[in-house]
């Protein structure tokens, strides 16, 4: 195998091409801007049809997490992490707890961020400011995933050279990303979407066609694993890897419904139907996607065995390496999927660039810091760009020192502790801003406490199995009903002494 990287001057000049015309499209959607307002930079102007509602929430959910991360785990862990396809599902599931009346809600009060609904719901400035911090630094932990990936990306591929090209990988495609998403808002992030999503989709089925063409049926790549050192990751699932299962689906499923740009696209579907359809249509998207990515590190597992810690989230590049350099059939065909894969990357991580922008000036500029500052002065605030720099800056350093799924499992400690103030208190009116509040606060520190103490109880991040975020999630909600259902005693004037 060649040490050098095997793209030639055509293929980058196609993948040079596609990036431009992400930039063509920022272009395009800031000069469709129809006012400069908030509800048009961040929402569009809530016009959103039912094929681009589905194509950026199809590009933004399936993220380099899904394409790297879960294939990484898949070659970890092996047919356990069957689990992604699971958990991929329970996010569509919960999306129906919470998406029908906030869209309503959105709809009547002209809601532009997630938080909007918090602080019209429970009157808190604590709770929603609280809430606000969450979301924004959930999401930060979500951007900086993606932004290693996008580094891992030309890591896998380049051999000796996989440093400098993890480096320019990262502060190449973050460039770019920032200046199409802070030139045209929401509207050029979902337009670019559509193109990345669509990609990502024909990407999807290519790559599943390529790896059993080059290395045959997965029925040859289970026996190849179990006649290794590594039988034991094609066998039943023991009872910790269920109890991980069960873990998986209810944070993955209860928090991904919670993430802000998404939520921010639900606000933005042009009508209740659209929205329906599109969620109808996202139920079978795991199979296609979620899948596959497992396949690839099952393939990997079996013909490319020895990755340790970091170095596996590579594996879908390196199997790309070995398909590209066997013909240039596959040479070209590979070009088209590492297109696919940085469409994954980019539509993510541009969603949560702008929805960190949005809840950063609305929710904490304008409220706390100035609270007199223009509507059109917020949406030209561009603090993406700081936020961006400063974690690139951060995946350069952490590239060698933590796998893109160890940051999903800390992403969703923290979003599913907002499951009371979201999923209780949209269908339950007695739900209580104190108790929500100190809720909120336990679970946190519950969460965090056991993510980051010294107990031996906590393994690879989970204790006994289960997230430290599900634990915090137990008090959180125990507090906030509890504390909603006790009555108040409502203090009565003393009788007057008066004569």
């Amino acid at each position: 195998m060649s040490d050098v990287l095997p793209f030639g001057v055509g293929a980058w000049f196609f993948v040079a091409l596609y990036l431009c015309s992400l930039l063509l499209i920022g272009w395009i959607g800031y000069n469709a801007r129809r006012e400069d307002t908030l509800r048009d930079f961040y929402l569009a102007g809530r016009g959103f049809g039912f094929v681009v509602l589905f194509l950026t929430l199809y590009a933004t959910q399936y993220s380099g997490n899904t394409v790297f991360g879960v294939a990484g785990a898949a070659y970890r862990e092996g047919f356990g992490w069957l689990i992604a396809v699971h958990y991929m599902l329970a996010i569509v599931v919960c999306y129906l707890i919470v998406a029908p009346k906030l869209y309503a809600l959105s709809r009547r009060s002209g809601y532009v961020t997630p938080v909007d609904f918090v602080q019209e719901r429970f009157g808190s400035g604590a709770l929603s400011l609280l809430a606000s911090i969450v979301m924004i630094v959930a999401l930060n932990n979500y951007l900086l995933a993606q932004l290693m990936t996008m580094g891992r990306v030309l890591q896998g591929f380049a051999g000796p050279y996989g440093d400098i090209a993890y480096n320019y990988g990262v502060l190449g495609l973050t460039l770019v990303m920032v200046v199409y998403g802070t030139m045209g808002g929401i509207r050029a992030v979902a337009w670019t979407d559509v193109l990345q999503g669509g990609v990502l989709m024909v990407g999807f089925a290519v790559l599943l066609a390529l790896l059993c063409a080059e290395f045959g049926p997965l029925s040859e790549a289970t026996s190849t694993i179990a006649a290794s050192a590594n039988v034991q990751r094609i066998a039943p699932p023991d009872a910790d890897m269920q109890r991980q299962w069960l873990s998986y689906i209810l944070i993955v499923g209860l928090g991904g419904a919670l993430y802000p740009h998404a939520i921010q696209r639900i606000y933005a579907s042009r009508s209740a139907r659209v929205l329906s359809r599109s969620l109808a249509v996202m139920v079978f998207l795991p199979f296609a996607t979620a899948l596959i990515a497992v396949v690839g590190g099952i393939y990997a597992l079996a013909y490319i065995p020895g990755l340790e810690g970091a170095e596996t989230d590579q594996v879908l590049s390196r199997l790309l390496r070995v398909i590209q350099e066997s013909s240039a059939v596959g040479y070209g065909l590979v070009v088209l999927i590492f297109s696919a894969v940085l469409a994954a990357l980019m539509s993510t991580a541009d969603s949560a660039m702008l929805s960190i922008s949005s809840m950063f000036t609305k929710d904490i500029y304008a409220v706390h810091l100035r609270p007199d500052a223009p509507e059109a002065g917020l949406t030209r605030k561009r603090c993406a760009w700081f936020v961006l720099g400063g974690l690139a800056v951060l995946a350069i350093v952490l590239k060698e020192q933590t796998s893109l799924i160890t940051l999903l499992d800390r992403k969703f400690d923290l979003l599913v502790q907002l499951v009371p103030a979201f999923m209780l208190g949209i269908h339950w009116s007695g739900l209580k801003a104190g108790p929500t509040l100190a809720g909120l606060v336990a679970g946190l520190i519950v969460a965090l406490s056991l993510a980051f103490g010294p107990f031996d109880a906590v393994v690879a991040g989970k204790a006994w199995g289960f997230h430290p975020g599900l634990y915090g999630l137990v008090v959180n909600v125990a507090l906030a009903v509890v504390g909603s259902l006790v009555p108040t005693r409502e203090l009565t004037p003393a009788p007057s002494r008066a004569g």
